[in-house]
């Protein structure tokens, strides 16, 4: 008895070790070819992103503690995005940052810099705030951060978002430029730094400029970024960094008085054209693409093909009036082809940040606000991979 029950030890000890080595070598990725089903030709499994594929990453703050980047880990995630220090950076402050996340098994590959309204509104004193840009360019260039990223707003109106109920209850983030609502009713914990002042029962067209940023043409704009970019895409170039420039979201034409100047395809057009250079580029927003009426294909064809595709974010949408009306969804539910998307950039060998962004607020995640919209978040990467390891394996 007790020598067949040694037996059965043996075997069993045996069975699960060649199992464990054999998922180590598929892990690995080695022997693909004698591992593939003969005469079938189908892909080594699992189907794993390499140095030629875009590359899943989440948020996560640079002072985040390490119980933060664990769970980011455990969902398989190896790439970070944060938002950047105070300006102006300099090697051995971005060092210790990438170095802290990097002991942990996390590589940042996009950090987004602060972009003063003196530079925004060209008030007195943006030259030395864009020398300071400037250093932190090269600073990032030197610690080998790849991807800066940035936004140009003359004002962000937040306050056409609401709550909308989704399939199961869930909050989906709706907007509408000309829906009449309070602050209690129009804004939410999504963007708890709106102003107080907003509580008033207006359409957010027709909300009032703010005094301390008054009124901005489209031309005074597009000057000032312009002076920006002649400053910094060349210090950029040279460092060895990518800028990306997020689109206007919401992409509304006028916001509090000002025209905005990144809410059209466009307008992304004329932005990389000012300055000739793959460090001049753009953050494709499948999202915003869908927003304002436009083939986020297109979108996505027009800034690969001139490799101005400096950072991705995968989302969804459901589009009522372009630019003016619409709801964020589950990336599933949407009207974008998010399969469609993921293969024109695997295809195309886009190999940068790919940001799964804008969870929905699950009823798990308000039940334990903790925890950081987690569920939302495991939802929105393991939709992102499913669809990179389709389109690898197809």
């Amino acid at each position: 008895m007790e020598s067949n029950r040694r037996d059965f030890i043996k075997k069993s000890t045996s069975i699960s070790a060649a199992i464990s080595f054999a998922g180590l070598g598929a892990c690995t990725g080695t022997d693909s070819q004698e591992n593939r089903t003969a005469g079938n030709n189908l892909t080594q499994w699992p189907v794993l992103e390499s140095t030629d594929t875009p590359k899943l990453c989440m948020y996560c703050p640079y002072n985040a503690e390490e119980r933060v980047m664990r769970r980011i880990k455990q969902i398989g995630v190896d790439y970070v995005l944060m938002g950047g220090p105070g300006v102006p950076w300099t090697e051995d402050s971005l060092r210790s940052i990438i170095d802290r996340f990097k002991a942990n098994g996390l590589t940042i590959i996009n950090m987004m810099i602060y972009v003063a309204p003196n530079i925004i509104y060209g008030w007195e004193g943006r030259d030395i705030i864009i020398q300071q840009v400037q250093d932190s360019i090269r600073a990032a260039g030197l610690a080998g951060l790849p991807v800066v990223e940035y936004n140009f707003y003359a004002h962000r109106l937040i306050e056409g978002y609401y709550r909308l109920p989704g399939r199961g209850g869930v909050d989906y983030l709706a907007y509408d430029y000309n829906r009449t609502g309070t602050l209690s009713d129009n804004l939410n914990w999504w963007y708890p730094e709106a102003r107080k002042d907003s509580e008033i029962n207006m359409a957010p067209q027709d909300l009032p400029p703010l005094p301390e940023i008054g009124i901005h043409s489209s031309d005074q704009l597009w000057d000032n970024i312009t002076f920006f970019l002649k400053a910094v895409i060349p210090v950029a170039e040279k460092a060895g960094v990518r800028m990306a420039l997020h689109p206007n979201d919401p992409p509304v034409p006028v916001s509090r008085g000002s025209q905005q100047i990144m809410t059209t395809f466009s307008d992304w057009k004329r932005l990389v054209n000012i300055v000739d250079s793959p460090s001049n580029g753009m953050t494709f927003d499948c999202g915003v693409s869908n927003e304002i009426g436009e083939d986020p294909l297109e979108v996505l064809d027009y800034f690969a093909s001139r490799d101005r595709l400096n950072h991705v974010h995968y989302r969804n949408c459901i589009v009522e009036t372009p630019g003016i009306k619409y709801v964020e969804v589950f990336p599933d539910n949407g009207s974008v082809n998010m399969f469609e998307v993921m293969r024109q950039l695997v295809q195309r060998k886009y190999k940068l940040g790919l940001y799964a962004e804008h969870p929905r607020v699950l009823d798990y995640d308000k039940e334990h606000p903790e925890k950081g919209d987690y569920a939302g978040w495991v939802y929105n990467i393991a939709y992102a991979r499913a669809m990179m390891q389709a389109v690898m394996s197809s």
